[in-house]
């Protein structure tokens, strides 16, 4: 992302310092995929790409952009298919398309064998509906961003999937401090989604992948548990899920 033109190698030593091993990256569009491409090149053992479509760039020439996708998944090393899922947030004049974008992108992870990384604001009524008729035995992947119910959690869980816990966890009136409470932590993967939702207390400033820190220390405060125990566990479920 541009955010990062100005310092992107020391925002990477920055999160190698507070003790970040692996940073897994996801595609938005085509407008990203080389810069994407050039930073896995140059940090190899460090950062691992997505390759997916986002939802809020889905527009009129989304079945070129999907061909972009299907491209880089052949002659390429992905970990997941991500970001992809439904934002009606932003806007809801491409809802069909991308609703079928996020079916055909489930296509293809089953093809590729790979875990899916769901994007959902306002979504989850139609992700929920999707997931619920594609749902077998080669899907899994994690729900990022998470910002719902305890009821949606359970759902989530249930079919195999990974809950991502970013920043959000932190600010004060989010709720999502209550639904963590309930979600077993081998259900939780740790996220940052910088440059966005930069935790509480670097909140409104950039965010960085160092800043999963302050994250690991919230769900230790909210679980009663070891940061060590949050970092070793969550750690874990991320190299299972996405087979680091």
């Amino acid at each position: 992302m541009p955010e990062f033109d100005s310092d992107r190698d020391q925002v990477i030593i920055n999160a190698q310092e507070h003790g970040v091993e692996k940073v897994l990256l996801p595609n938005v569009d085509k407008s990203t995929t080389e810069h994407l491409l050039n930073l896995v090149a140059k940090y190899p053992d460090f950062c691992f790409p997505m390759m997916g479509l986002h939802p809020t760039s889905v527009t009129g020439n989304y079945k070129e952009e999907l061909k972009n996708v299907e491209s880089w998944l052949d002659k390429g090393k992905f970990y997941a298919i991500g970001e992809i899922g439904i934002d009606l947030y932003w806007d809801k004049s491409f809802k069909t398309q991308q609703e079928e974008v996020f079916r055909y992108q489930i296509d293809l992870a089953k093809k590729h064998n790979l875990p899916i990384v769901i994007h959902a604001r306002e979504s989850f009524d139609e992700i929920f509906g999707i997931m619920d008729e594609v749902m077998d035995e080669k899907l899994n992947g994690v729900f990022h961003a998470f910002t719902g119910s305890n009821n949606q959690a359970v759902k989530i869980i249930e079919w195999g999937f990974k809950i991502g816990i970013g920043g959000i966890v932190t600010f004060k009136n989010s709720g999502l401090d209550k639904v963590v409470n309930n979600i077993d932590i081998n259900n939780i993967v740790l996220e940052t989604d910088s440059p966005y939702l930069a935790p509480v207390p670097k909140r409104g400033k950039r965010n960085e992948s160092a800043f999963v820190l302050y994250v690991a220390q919230k769900i230790a405060e909210i679980k009663n548990i070891s940061l060590e125990e949050v970092a070793q566990v969550t750690t874990y479920n991320a190299k299972q899920l996405f087979k680091l």
